[in-house]
């Protein structure tokens, strides 16, 4: 079954576009999950919309309303919605490009895969893709998800594309009321030097198929016990170390071997790459291809 688009529209840069799909990168849908069941039937529980005058209601019944004073709300409705269009709704109109490592982690929200919409945008897809590729950018751009605008990076990912949502700055705590009270003095400079040589000790290269997620795995072991009919063991809690002297625990630390995590070897095959469709060469080959004669145009108003 094909993925389905969360996004459908265009991809523009200055007067060269072409149609695009976004796709989430992440699914949670693998995930444990419990329900909510009756105690004593362990029938599943529906939640239903009760209001607390007339009592159960029909979904249908229901309108979105925003709260503007304490319980007061003015009703919003599909067409109010509809009448809030901007550019964005339909097109991630690329504004500027940024250096790939410039962008803050803690801007970064969620990520997608964001692919050409038929055959005809390949070629301009491409072209946008490997140039951002080559010069080491991400694109910054705006499109609407959920009923609101997300300013979103844009970089190249083997034969496609990467968007990442970004959060907005007034969704991002400051620092300040959190290492504000951290005293600024310098470590001990052989503790430090013996707590660089154990980070030397730990280096490896980051595959996330070493990192699996172990309590995901004793919740689904503790499942198929229960399953058989079994009653569950508990886990003995691990032992903390209660650490007295930090030049002892480091000294100690380095003595012991810490072997880096085994590289475990991906099972994926490399998706095969498109053949690169040949340019058509000639002093007339601006003009024969819509999309270098777009290009050519765009560069020069950049220029001007």
């Amino acid at each position: 079954m094909a993925p389905r688009a969360s996004w459908k529209g265009y991809l523009k840069l200055s007067l060269v576009s072409c149609p695009v799909r976004l796709y989430p990168a992440t699914s949670a849908s693998e995930r444990i999950s419990f329900n909510q069941l009756h105690k004593d039937t362990h029938n599943r529980i529906n939640m239903k919309p009760v209001d607390p005058e007339l009592g159960l209601v029909e979904r249908s019944d229901l309108v979105k309303g925003y709260e503007y004073e304490d319980k007061q709300y003015i009703i919003i409705d599909d067409a109010d919605l509809e009448a809030v269009r901007i550019e964005s709704n339909h097109t991630m109109n690329i504004e500027a490009f940024v250096d790939e490592h410039s962008v803050d982690v803690i801007y970064q929200d969620a990520p997608y895969y964001l692919a050409p919409d038929g055959a005809m945008a390949e070629e301009t897809f491409a072209v946008l893709r490997e140039a951002m590729r080559k010069s080491g950018k991400l694109a910054i751009a705006r499109l609407v998800l959920s009923s609101r605008e997300r300013v979103v990076t844009i970089g190249a990912r083997e034969n496609g594309m990467f968007v990442c949502t970004l959060r907005n700055p007034n969704e991002v705590r400051g620092t300040a009321e959190y290492f504000g009270n951290i005293p600024a003095g310098k470590p001990d400079p052989e503790m430090l030097q013996l707590a660089e040589a154990l980070i030397k000790q730990k280096e490896t290269t980051f595959d996330p198929k070493n990192y699996e997620d172990r309590y995901e795995i004793a919740l689904m072991a503790m499942i198929r016990e229960k399953l058989k009919g079994h009653k569950p063991i508990i886990a003995a809690a691990p032992e903390r170390g209660n650490v007295i002297n930090l030049m002892d625990a480091l000294k100690a630390s380095l003595s012991q071997s810490a072997k880096p995590p085994a590289k475990s070897k991906s099972k994926a095959d490399e998706a095969a790459k498109p053949a690169t469709k040949s340019a058509r060469g000639g002093a007339g080959a601006a003009k024969e291809n819509p999309l270098k004669a777009n290009l050519l145009k765009a560069v020069g108003k950049s220029k001007g």
